[in-house]
């Protein structure tokens, strides 16, 4: 059984198409990466996916649940992790998570020992009886993946799940997550803008002007490269990259003042390309593929801090979210 499955889904704002005809597979048991740039499509098709809208043409289904037809069942079947934090900080670790096991009429009986399980597996049992407001960036991130699995979802929703940590609670922060679909039986969907995060998941999507432009293993994509990326500086980049281009016969282009293009042997080709640009060469350097490397062949950019849904939008989600919680 498919955990999310996606077929021609369209999503119109007037005139402005959101999201174009996408279709997309997510397995059970597995960590699916949705990529994307501002105004890509992200933040519709993740609403669309926890019913936070209705689809202007075609189907989305969350464990078997329609999520047009079948809305509190798909929100029972989810759990959810913002970008900004929804915690309430006037409240303890373990109250946080004991309202939102009433909040899903969680049975009484297995609340206890959900909450204590579920804080063990985050590393903060011993603070459970803590003030949220007195927790670290990393450790209200944890809380609130935790908060996210009380309900025992069927699939766990993360919107930049490392957004704003430093580099040692990002990490640590990592080291729950791949590990929740064994653990916790649950598929995980997935945004990020950091791409060596994305090489954790199972399968990516990659979404640009409200089309899906790519899927596969972060493996799969990046042979769609070719082979290595040459990066070079010079003095005069216009006048080399038509020569680099009549070279190798490859489309070269250019970023942060430097071209760059693709070759299956990239370390056989840096002699000759020195030697067809010569004096005007400043530096060269060579680098493996990587995802961020697929991302911007796909889309012409790189994801960065300002690619990512503003705070509005996000609260907006949040609040209708509450209220469609509220009447059911």
């Amino acid at each position: 059984m498919l955990a999310i499955n996606v077929k021609n889904l369209s999503k119109k704002f007037g005139a402005t198409t959101a999201v174009d005809d996408i279709s997309l597979e997510v397995p059970e048991g597995t960590i699916f990466g949705f990529l994307g740039p501002n105004g890509a499509g992200k933040t519709t098709t993740i609403n669309i996916l926890c019913t936070l809208l209705s689809p202007s043409s075609g189907t989305a289904f969350i464990a078997g649940h329609d999520c047009s037809r079948e809305p509190s069942k798909v929100r029972k079947s989810i759990g959810i992790v913002f970008q900004d934090t929804t915690l309430d900080k006037d409240l303890t670790a373990y109250e946080n998570l004991m309202f939102h096991a009433y909040l899903y009429n969680v049975k009484k009986k297995e609340m206890k020992g959900r909450i204590h399980d579920l804080l063990h597996f985050i590393g903060l049992y011993d603070r459970k009886d803590d003030l949220v407001k007195k927790f670290s960036g990393g450790m209200k991130r944890r809380l609130e993946v935790a908060r996210g699995l009380v309900h025992r979802p069927q699939v766990l929703f993360l919107d930049e799940p490392t957004l704003g940590l430093d580099p040692q609670s990002r990490a640590l922060l990592w080291e729950f997550i791949v590990e929740l679909p064994k653990k916790h039986n649950v598929s995980v969907f997935m945004t990020t803008h950091y791409m060596e995060e994305a090489e954790v998941c199972n399968d990516i999507a990659i979404i640009d002007n409200g089309k899906i432009i790519a899927t596969g293993s972060p493996a799969e994509l990046k042979k769609t490269l070719g082979g290595d990326v040459i990066y070079v500086r010079t003095s005069d980049n216009k006048s080399a990259k038509i020569e680099i281009e009549n070279l190798f016969d490859v489309h070269v282009h250019e970023k942060n003042d430097e071209l760059f293009l693709t070759a299956l042997r990239g370390d056989a080709c840096i002699p000759e390309l020195i030697n067809s640009i010569g004096e005007t060469v400043l530096s060269v350097r060579l680098q493996r593929p990587t995802l961020n490397d697929v991302f911007l062949k796909m889309t012409g950019r790189q994801i960065r801090d300002s690619d990512m849904t503003s705070n509005d939008t996000v609260k907006e989600s949040i609040r209708a979210y509450r209220r469609k919680l509220d009447r059911h």
